[in-house]
């Protein structure tokens, strides 16, 4: 195993471009699957359907999470980004051969979730790697902002592809090539990239020794906001499609689900950038709950969108746009901070591991609130669960909060004794 380059206080350079670059475009073609509901739903399946679909398909990569982090500590970051790749890529082309909601449908979901889960999780674990310590936060920050530029055309561009009143297969082919196709260009981008020197030759790849691992740094409550979030994710990339269609949400001109994420990830991209040295200022733990209460009073938000006012989806697309730019660095930093560097990758697959799980509980169970009593109580539910995170990691932070203004008070008290002069000839005189 070799050792971390030295340290350094330097973070945007030429191999932060190019993974802020992979990632903008991979998550335009991981976006561009925000309609994947209409894929289900034209195979014949109901709005149920789609929350097991997306459910159960999300279960495949949550089983392979610990082996996906151990083999990053082994491979290294950027080969099993590469993989993570070819992953999604299969995935995509693999659709084209489905013509029901058979067996099929989960394993290939699988592959898309499973493909997407080694990208972030690979590229997670390379900036963390990379970036200087204290600056960890701004950099899963700023790589992430790489992501709601993708959000910006993703969703716009499936919406396009899709435009017809009557959608027919040919629609459904083109999505999925451009799709595929759109993890090319990102994959080329990593090959350009410098390597890390961190990666654990050595280590082992077993589930026995992932549970060593995270047991021995285990980071706490932090990951009761890790499933939140993950719930939270299930409004704008697995229901949103359906909610729009079965609500009859129209706009003359204008693609409802393109304005929704121009807002979300619009705002979201200013919010990011222009806050970016928040956390190192204000605390992240404090940044964080802001932004669960963003996120959880935006779901309730949606409660205010109608047929007769569909230019409202604004509101929560704006408010949730806020919560998702201030949670997701500041909670992955403080989910992975516990894990040294040679075990990571483990510490990263555990952090997306949590919100994998709360998608695969989440989307079954609010599929099914939808259908029987409707949207707004769907909605509600998942805003309720943000605010209940929120809660219990604010308890959990208050003894943390604590110790550190015992701490500083006891730095300034110790600043504040000015020692006396030395005696002088002049003075005994």
């Amino acid at each position: 195993m070799s050792s971390e380059s030295a340290p350094h206080d330097r973070l945007y350079d030429r191999d932060f471009a190019l993974a802020m670059a992979s990632q903008m475009c991979f998550v335009i073609a991981n976006t561009l699957l925000a309609h994947y509901a209409r894929w289900i739903e034209f195979l014949g399946g109901s709005v149920r359907d789609v929350g097991f679909v997306m459910g159960c398909g999300a279960i495949f990569g949550l089983i392979l999470r610990p082996w996906m982090g151990q083999w990053i500590n082994r491979l290294g970051p950027q080969t099993m980004w590469l993989i993570g790749y070819a992953v999604f890529a299969v995935g995509c082309i693999g659709n084209l051969l489905l013509y029901d909601l058979g067996p099929g449908i989960y394993l290939l979901r699988s592959c898309l979730v499973l493909g997407a889960a080694i990208v972030f999780t690979s590229s997670l674990t390379y900036i963390t790697h990379t970036a200087p310590v204290h600056r960890q936060a701004e950099a899963i920050g700023i790589l992430g902002s790489g992501g709601f530029i993708g959000m910006l055309l993703g969703p716009v561009l499936g919406d396009v592809i899709l435009a017809a009143s009557e959608r027919v297969r040919g629609d459904f082919v083109l999505l999925f090539v451009a799709a595929s196709l759109g993890s090319l260009v990102p994959a080329a981008l990593v090959l350009c990239m410098r390597k890390t020197n961190v990666r654990h030759r050595g280590a082992p790849v077993t589930l026995a020794d992932f549970f060593r691992t995270t047991a021995r740094h285990w980071p706490g409550t932090i990951i009761l906001v890790n499933l939140a979030f993950g719930a939270c994710m299930t409004a704008p990339f697995v229901f949103l499609s359906s909610y729009v269609d079965q609500e009859q949400l129209r706009i003359t001109g204008v693609s409802v689900i393109g304005l929704f994420f121009w807002c979300y990830a619009g705002w979201g991209l200013v919010i990011r950038i222009g806050l970016r040295r928040l956390p190192q200022r204000r605390g992240r733990r404090k940044v964080l709950l802001a932004g669960l209460v963003f996120m959880g009073a935006g779901m309730f938000a949606y409660a205010l969108v109608d047929a007769a006012h569909p230019w409202r989806i604004v509101v929560p697309s704006l408010i949730c746009g806020t919560g998702h730019a201030l949670i997701f660095h500041t909670m992955m930093s403080l989910a992975v901070e516990t894990f040294p560097s040679p075990v990571r990758g483990t510490g990263s697959a555990l952090a997306l591991m949590m919100l994998d799980m709360g998608t695969i509980v989440g989307a079954p169970l609010f599929g099914q609130i939808a259908e029987t009593a409707g949207y707004a109580a769907m909605f509600a539910t998942i805003g309720s669960i943000t605010l209940f995170s929120a809660l219990a990691y604010t308890l959990a932070s208050i003894p943390v909060w604590q110790r550190r203004s015992a701490e500083r008070k006891k730095t300034e008290l110790r600043d504040s004794v000015i020692p006396a002069p030395l005696a002088t000839e002049e003075s005994v005189a």
